[in-house]
């Protein structure tokens, strides 16, 4: 049986211009790489966490890593 995903339940993931670049800082009171600081800011644009909300569900929900073929 195959898990079929529901089209009108998929989020258009967000698009950004091409060259776009993040504006981020990083943390004073502590170490943190720039990759975690940028991830840190991109996280605060709504559209980009709710679509990364959503592939978590979807991951999390999808057991056919799990069958064997």
């Amino acid at each position: 049986m195959h898990m079929k995903l529901k089209l009108d339940k998929v989020t258009k993931s967000p698009v950004f211009p091409p060259g776009h670049q993040w504006q981020f800082e990083k943390r004073k009171d502590g170490y943190e790489s720039d990759v975690t600081a940028m991830v840190r800011r991109m996280l605060e644009d709504e559209a980009i966490r709710e679509d990364q909300r959503v592939a978590w569900e979807r991951w999390r929900n999808d057991n056919s890593s799990l069958k064997k073929p």
